[in-house]
């Protein structure tokens, strides 16, 4: 209804505007004295030329658009709409009056100017109102805001905050380092200068809020422009991350507060979406671990890739529960199947595989807690090593394409047994591929923001309890990534994979986790120290100072994608996986205390805890260090010798070749 009352109005307002039109353009022909031959002309030509002029208008949609938002689109549309209701017009006046032209011809000139000026003021009007309300509405006193970034995302805020807020928000101005945007006019806003004056232009105009579009800086220049935002007292908002915006999750106007994830922002991934697309597409993924932060996320992306089969496999029900729930709501199309199963569970892998033979693999299932892992060594073994050994060698038993094992900058010259339990895996993975014709490779990253177990979520709930936040050592620095982006490169890197890679992601610059703690405090509107106490609790058992990506011996070759490397191998010395490791797993004669965790460890990394006392074991509430004797302790002589697990194992073998 509210639509075909404008309507109407403006096909009134353009009869009287357009029949103006016409009477002025003679009247200014003549200076106001117009001879008698074209008043007649006139009036015989003021009917037939108006309904000219509105077909013009109804043929290039007039009535249909939102005036509201004029722009450059409709200014053409409506130079279009005149320039063929003049020509209509021309025309009509040469079959109504055959010979000479009715009027003069600076009469047409001069009408079709006078056309678009009384037509196209008519309708811009309403974008005047729109935005300035031309004096009509009283404008509020408005927070007083300065954009930091005067680029396309800067220029598209700018608008939002017109449309959304008119009155309710006054834009003092935009800063930007860009030496070319000095002291210019963007969409009516002034360039006041570079984000460094920050400070100065917050004092100067009252600044009362900065709003960072920036969606693609780097943390780096986050980071930098939020501590120049905070000495002002100003509330410092953020435009949300580029990938957001592309993938419609949320739009322009959602400005919100600054996040820690925002001042630890890397450049954008790209990803190579062709290559990508190629090896996913049409095959069956299979996912370890897929209920947990790391494991989710990959089933989350490879689904976009429009796999045969999602197959979702982790011990815990209730993680792969809640994304199976997820993920058959947002891909009902999509084949998905939810195993509980345990990886160290050979037998249910195996079975696993036999009814569904995937054909890509992505191992994400760990035991990843440092700390908890130090307490419990040997099950670090079994769940990272054995586990990894039972999903690899069962993936070369069924022909599987690709194995992709997650990894960890913790197993480079690691200090902890959950470091040293995935250099072994590593091992593991690397040497199958010189056996398998299956590829398989690592992928090594740092630390996930956001992540079950991670410094993020502790640093938010100790802050929400009011404190303190505890940082083990002022010196500790570990790098860090958001889940979705440490995924897309995951994913990437199985795309490059030709097998016995060892691929490294650039996690950026290493953050100081005392920044960290410091960062998030503010960020929720407090002081540290004064509101929130930061208390230093000493470095936890297995922890380093610092993480590395690359052992000493490794080096790194770059590859087609800015972001990964692969780390050069050292010598992979196959007979001491085959004996040390592999035959163990066979023979069941995994480590069972922790003592025996140690022994095993050390005779892959000779050094591995040299530099602690005794067993460099942590000590349990008594005092002693941990011993568990469980039934796979070798010496109380109740598992199977070796030789009846190594003919049970290759009786399973041949079991499943006869399945393939």
């Amino acid at each position: 209804m509210v639509y075909r009352w404008r309507s109407l109005f403006l096909l009134v307002s353009d009869t009287v505007l357009l029949g103006l039109s016409l009477w002025f353009s003679l009247w200014i022909r003549f200076d106001g004295g117009v001879p008698e031959k074209y008043y007649e002309n006139f009036g015989n030509l003021l009917f037939p030329y108006i309904l000219v002029f509105l077909g013009a208008f109804f043929f290039f949609g007039m009535y249909r658009r939102a005036w509201a938002y004029a722009s450059i689109g409709e200014a053409l549309a409506l130079a279009g709409a005149v320039t063929a209701g003049s020509l209509g017009s021309l025309i009509v006046s040469l079959v109504w009056f055959p010979g000479p032209l009715p009027f003069p011809r600076s009469f047409w000139i001069l009408n079709w100017i006078l056309a678009v000026v009384l037509a196209g003021g008519s309708r811009f009007v309403w974008r005047l109102f729109r935005d300035y309300g031309l004096g009509l509405k009283k404008k509020k006193k408005g927070s007083r805001v300065l954009i930091a970034g005067a680029g396309a995302a800067g220029v598209l805020v700018a608008k939002e905050l017109k449309s959304h807020y008119n009155g309710g928000i006054r834009i003092l101005g935009f800063v930007d380092d860009d030496p070319l945007k000095q002291k210019v006019i963007v969409q009516g806003i002034p360039v006041l200068g570079t984000s460094e004056e920050i400070p100065a232009l917050a004092a100067g105009h009252k600044i009362q809020e900065i709003i960072i579009a920036m969606p693609s800086a780097a943390g780096k220049a986050k980071r930098r422009i939020v501590a120049l935002g905070k000495e002002t007292g100003a509330k410092v908002k953020i435009l949300p991350g580029v990938y957001d915006l592309i993938d419609g999750r949320v739009k322009i106007s959602r400005i919100r507060d600054v996040d820690v994830e925002d001042l630890l922002g890397r450049d954008p991934v790209k990803v190579d979406l062709d290559g990508i697309a190629q090896y996913i597409r049409g095959q069956v993924v299979l996912v370890t671990g897929g209920g947990g932060s790391i494991g989710s996320e990959l089933c989350r992306q490879i689904a976009s890739y429009n796999p045969k089969a999602l197959l979702i496999l982790d011990a815990c029900e209730n993680n792969v529960y809640e994304i199976d729930l997820e993920l058959k709501k947002a891909f009902p199309d999509l084949h998905i199947v939810s195993l509980v199963k345990d990886v160290r569970d050979r037998r249910s892998v195996i079975q696993a595989f036999k009814a569904y033979r995937p054909q890509v693999v992505f191992h994400a299932a760990a035991h990843k807690h440092v700390p908890m892992m130090e307490y419990n060594p040997e099950d670090a073994i079994k769940n990272n090593v054995m586990g990894t050994y039972h999903v690899a060698q069962v993936a070369d038993m069924f022909k599987a394409k690709k194995f992709v094992l997650i990894s960890t900058d913790k197993a480079v010259n690691p200090t902890s047994f959950m470091g040293a339990s995935k250099r072994l895996a590593e091992l593991v993975v690397q040497y199958l591929d010189t056996v398998s014709e299956t590829s398989y490779v690592a992928v090594r990253f740092g630390n996930v923001l956001g992540s079950a177990g991670s410094v993020l979520p502790l640093f938010k709930k100790q802050i929400a309890e009011g404190g303190p936040v505890t940082v083990t050592h002022p010196a500790m620095v570990r790098f860090f990534m958001t889940i979705p982006e440490a995924v897309q490169l995951v994913i990437q890197a199985g795309a490059m994979a030709k097998g016995g890679e060892i691929f490294v992601l650039d996690m950026g610059e290493p953050v100081k986790i005392m920044d960290l703690a410091r960062s998030l405090i503010e960020l929720s509107g407090l002081e540290p120290g004064k509101d929130i106490d930061i208390k230093i609790t000493g470095t936890r058992p297995g922890e380093k100072l610092y993480e590395e990506l690359l052992t000493a011996e490794e080096g790194v070759t770059a590859t087609t994608h800015k972001r990964i490397f692969v780390a050069r191998p050292g010598a992979l010395l196959p007979d001491l996986i085959e004996e040390k490791i592999i035959a163990r797993i066979v023979s069941g004669s995994l480590p069972q205390t922790g003592e025996q965790a140690l022994e095993m460890v050390r005779e892959f990394l000779p050094g591995f805890k040299e530099q602690e006392t005794g067993t460099s074991l942590p000590e349990e509430p008594g005092g002693q260090p941990e011993r568990r004797a469980g039934r796979g302790d070798r010496e109380t002589g109740d598992w199977l010798t070796v030789q009846n697990r190594l003919r049970e194992r290759k009786e399973e073998e041949n079991m499943a070749a006869k399945m393939v």
